[in-house]
């Protein structure tokens, strides 16, 4: 490996940088849920979560609350935990693909894997996050 390419794996800012881009997913979801909160509402109510405004209040603490510990490399098991469990719970909820048929079934079959692969990059970041 080259000095360059190991001086930026070592560097803190690049660490920094790469926690942002993995928990952007969450942190921009819980912005979103936060801004149009009605919209977010009506949304967690579409998939049978009332009361809405609890699960979205929830669901919107969760996601930028545990992106900020991950981002500042603090309790990063717990918070990458917490969001593990919660994105394995919105498959069943929100991308149900062995019910659905053709396109849509695909559609919601490839977001269920990009969860699970979401899901082994937050069980990197722990590994990591013991490491430093």
């Amino acid at each position: 490996m080259s000095g360059i390419i190991a001086g930026m794996l070592d560097s803190r800012a690049f660490g920094i940088l790469a926690r942002v881009l993995l928990t952007l997913v969450f942190w921009s979801s819980g912005l979103a849920k936060l801004f149009d909160f009605d919209t977010s509402v009506a949304e967690m109510e579409g998939f049978g979560l009332t009361p809405g405004w609890l699960f979205n209040t929830a669901t919107l603490i969760l996601q930028i609350g545990a992106s900020v510990l991950i981002i500042f490399n603090r309790w990063v098991w717990l918070a990458a935990g917490a969001l593990a469990v919660f994105t394995v719970l919105t498959i069943p909820i929100a991308h149900p693909f062995w019910i659905k048929e053709g396109e849509e079934a695909f559609r919601d079959m490839t977001v269920a894997l990009e969860h699970i692969s979401v899901i082994g990059g937050l069980a990197l970041v722990s590994i990591l996050s013991r490491k430093h």
